[in-house]
C-alpha cells in the first residue's frame, strides 16, 4: 500500500504516525510546509516540504499561510501524479485537509487534530467553510476522542471513527529511574508544553496551596516541558514563594520522557483545552495517578476516582485537594495506578491503533 500523507513533518505526531505505518510495509510520502529534524524519520519514507522557518511560520499570520498552502497546490499534485498514492490522509482538517481537498484526489482521509474544529472555524464565516469543504471531500474522516469527533459533526454529516492516539506501551511503563529526588520525596508533576492553555498556571497555585496546607510534607514539583511560558512560569513560583521545591527541566527529547514520568507520584494536567491528551495516557501507562480538568477528552481518558480525579478547569483549590488526597495515601496512588495502566492496555496500545487506521485505508480502498 501507498500512503501519501500531509502533515506538519516538525510535529512529534506526524513523525510517530509515519513511521509506525513505514514499519507495517507501508509506502510512505510525506507532504509538508515546517522546517524539520529528518533524523527521527524512517530512512524509508519520502518527505517533500517547503522548509518554512518555524521561527517565521510562528509569526505568520494563519491566512497567509493558507496561501501558501494554496500555491504549493501544483507540487502537490506532481507529487500525486508521480508517487501514484493508493491513499491521501491529510492530518489537520483546517491547513493540510484543505489543501488536500483541492488537489481532488480520492480515496482521501482527514484526520482531524483539535484546534481545527474547536478554534478554527470560528474565527470567521471563511474560516468555517474551509473546515467544511475539507470534511465535504474527505471519502473519510478520523478523530482521537469522542469530544472531538462530535464537535467536528458540526461541519459534516458524515460518520466520523474514532482511533485514539495511544502509546507504546513497550516505552511508557512502569520502572526504576534514576531520580534526581530523594526516596522520601513526593513529587508532583507534569509534562507539557508550557503554553497559557495547558493550565500551568493553575498548577502553581494549587501546589502552593497543598504546600501551605501540608508545610510537613517533603512536597516537590516537577515541570517537564518547555515553551513560552517557562520565564513567566519560573517569575510566578517565586512569587508564590515555591521555587525551591519546584524544578523546571525545559525541553525535553522525546525519548527521555518515560524516565521523568517514572519520577514522579502524582501527575497533574489542568489544561483550560485539551482534545485528547497524550501524555496522561502515558503517566496512566506508568502507573501514575493523575488529576486532570473536566475539559475536552480528558474525561475519556481518565475514570474519575478510578484512575484519577476530574476537577473543574480553572479551580486550584478543587485542584490542591484533589492532589492531597493522593499525597497523603499511598495505597491509593497504587489503586489508582493499576486501573489507569489497565484501561491503557485496553483501549490505547498504539499497535492496536495503528491496526485500526489501516484498517479505514482497506475500507476506504474497497
Amino acid at each position: 500500500m501507498k500512503v501519501l500523507l500531509l502533515s506538519d513533518p516538525s510535529n512529534t505526531h506526524t513523525v510517530k504516525w509515519a513511521n509506525a505505518l513505514a514499519g507495517k510495509g507501508i509506502d510512505v510520502y510525506l507532504f509538508g510546509l515546517s522546517e524539520f529534524d529528518p533524523s527521527p524519520y524512517n530512512s524509508k519514507i519520502k518527505i517533500e516540504n517547503l522548509n518554512v522557518p518555524l521561527s517565521i511560520k510562528n509569526r505568520l499570520n494563519g491566512d497567509i499561510l493558507k496561501l501558501i498552502y494554496f500555491i504549493k497546490l501544483p507540487a502537490l499534485r506532481k507529487i500525486i501524479k508521480t508517487f501514484k498514492p493508493d491513499i491521501v490522509h491529510a492530518h489537520y482538517a483546517a491547513s493540510y485537509g484543505f489543501i488536500g481537498a483541492l488537489a481532488g484526489f480520492h480515496p482521501y482521509l482527514v484526520s482531524v487534530w483539535g484546534i481545527d474544529v474547536f478554534i478554527f472555524p470560528n474565527v470567521s464565516f471563511v474560516h468555517k467553510k474551509i473546515v467544511k469543504h475539507a470534511l465535504a471531500k474527505a471519502d473519510g474522516i478520523t478523530s482521537t476522542s469522542n469530544v472531538m469527533a462530535a464537535e467536528a459533526k458540526k461541519y459534516t454529516g458524515k460518520s466520523i471513527k474514532v482511533i485514539p492516539f495511544g502509546i507504546d506501551l513497550n516505552i511508557f511503563k512502569p520502572e526504576k529511574v534514576d531520580s534526581q529526588f530523594s526516596d522520601d520525596d513526593i513529587v508532583i508533576g507534569t509534562v507539557k508544553h508550557l503554553e497559557y492553555k495547558y493550565g500551568l498556571i493553575y498548577l502553581l497555585e494549587a501546589f502552593a496551596l497543598l504546600v501551605k496546607k501540608q508545610p510537613e510534607l517533603p512536597l516537590k514539583l516537577l515541570i517537564v516541558g518547555g515553551g513560552s511560558m517557562e520565564r513567566k512560569l519560573k517569575e510566578y513560583a517565586e512569587e508564590l514563594g515555591i521555587s525551591d521545591k519546584t524544578v523546571f527541566t525545559g525541553a525535553v527529547p522525546h525519548n527521555k520522557i518515560t524516565g521523568y514520568h517514572n519520577m514522579m507520584d502524582v501527575e497533574v494536567y489542568l489544561s483550560d483545552y485539551e482534545s485528547f491528551g497524550v501524555s496522561v495516557v502515558e503517566a496512566l501507562a506508568c502507573e501514575k495517578p493523575v488529576v486532570v480538568s473536566n475539559v475536552g477528552g480528558l474525561p475519556e481518558v481518565v475514570d474519575d476516582e478510578k484512575s484519577g480525579f476530574i476537577v473543574p478547569p480553572k479551580n486550584p483549590l478543587k485542584a490542591s485537594e484533589a492532589i492531597g488526597k493522593l499525597v497523603i495515601d499511598n495505597n491509593l496512588r497504587k489503586q489508582f495506578g493499576k486501573a489507569g495502566r489497565e484501561k491503557v492496555e485496553k483501549y490505547y496500545n498504539w499497535d492496536d491503533n495503528v491496526e485500526e487506521m489501516i484498517k479505514v485505508y482497506e475500507q476506504l480502498l474497497k
